[in-house]
């Protein structure tokens, strides 16, 4: 029987990098700089010149980089902040996390992604910030969302924890907004070896602050000039991602073949194939697919040796912790059939073509037999 397929396989990665990542991690050892340490510094510069912005901070996870953005842009108590109802649960806790509400709005229904449509209508005297999400690495049409704000006075953060290299109009997601948050979770584009994040921002005023939030509120050591929090960047997996930020866009132009791949073969065989706007150059952190029947065509994969996912099967508004925002089933129609449709298939750098091929073949055959139950 032929060997599984993961959904991702960090493994692969790591022994494509094994020398350069245990040299790394040695060096840490060496010199016992756990906390803040000299990567953090070089990482911090080397991620901000990547995304094309003046400043970086570094922090425990790209939870806390949304809500350290926020708190720094001067959201909190009393303000709502919109965002899309297609988004992974960390995007509304961040918001609930600095006292402000999360509005949810449905989505584009071609990309899935936040449109500017929907949010002016979700507008009030409270609105205080926008976060589009560049979910699945796609980025969001951002150009009349940053007008839109523009004119109303309100602050922009990019959630960018899924879109590490992506671009929107030749220009790197993450140096659009006012600020923008990454993730560095180990399954991510461009991940550590454990929890990890980013504030990034061209705002000196913001970097500033995140870098005192995140450190229990100094200016210097022993100087706490407002209530911070402890949410810093380990020196160990500043060093990981040192060692792999000169790689991530090698591994997203793979991840772009591997995805033109599954979408010229799976066009025509009763698979709704992702939709990318042409001006933008997506890093396809997952490849979400969407069958009639999801459940039964996941068995069928699982069988077969095709590990996949479902990014995310409740949607936010429907989760028994934000019961009180007051939301019902059918307010977001597009999120809400989405979700019940939707399945990511394996997406790492190093899939081979033979890989694509059987999980192609796989799925086809899964839909076909789900078809031919349905008549």
């Amino acid at each position: 029987m032929d060997s599984a397929i993961p959904l991702v396989d960090l493994q692969m990665q790591y022994k494509s990098i094994k020398a350069d990542i245990d040299r790394a991690i040695g060096s840490v050892l060496d010199r016992a700089d756990w906390i803040l340490g000299e990567d953090v510094t070089a990482f911090e510069q080397e991620f901000a010149d990547y995304c094309d912005v003046t400043g970086a901070v570094g922090v425990d996870s790209g939870t806390s980089a949304l809500e350290l953005a926020l708190r720094a842009l001067g959201v909190g108590p009393g303000d709502e902040v919109i965002t899309a109802a297609n988004t992974f649960i960390a995007t509304a806790l961040a918001i609930t996390s600095v006292g402000a509400r999360p509005v949810l709005v449905d989505v584009d229904p071609r990309t899935y992604l936040l449109d500017a449509s929907r949010v002016e209508t979700a507008l009030t005297k409270h609105t205080r910030a926008i976060i589009p999400v560049h979910l699945y690495g796609q980025p969001v049409d951002m150009d009349p969302i940053l007008e839109l704000a523009r004119a109303r006075g309100l602050v922009v953060i990019e959630d960018a924890c899924q879109a590490h290299g992506a671009r929107y109009k030749g220009r790197r997601v993450g140096s659009l907004g006012d600020a923008a948050a990454f993730s560095f979770y180990p399954g991510k584009n461009l991940g550590a070896y454990g929890d990890g994040g980013a504030v990034v921002s061209d705002r000196a005023d913001v970097v500033e602050r995140v870098r005192e939030l995140r450190n229990y509120g100094q200016s210097r050591r022993y100087h706490h000039d407002v209530k911070g929090f402890n949410r810093r960047l380990d020196t160990i997996q500043a060093a990981v991602l040192r060692v792999k930020l000169p790689h991530l866009d090698h591994w997203n132009l793979r991840r772009r073949s591997h995805a033109a791949a599954y979408s010229a073969a799976l066009a025509s065989g009763g698979v709704e194939v992702p939709r990318v706007r042409t001006d933008s150059e997506p890093v396809w952190h997952l490849y979400v697919i969407e069958v009639s029947d999801r459940d039964d065509v996941q068995q069928e994969l699982a069988i077969a040796g095709v590990s996949c996912g479902v990014h995310y099967p409740i949607p936010v508004h429907l989760q028994l912790a934000y019961r009180d925002l007051g939301y019902q089933p059918g307010d977001f129609p597009i999120t809400e059939q989405s979700a019940g449709r939707i399945i990511s298939l394996p997406m790492y750098a190093e899939l081979r073509p033979a890989d694509i091929e059987r999980v192609v073949a796989t799925l086809l055959h899964a839909v076909d037999i789900e078809d031919a139950r349905a008549s």
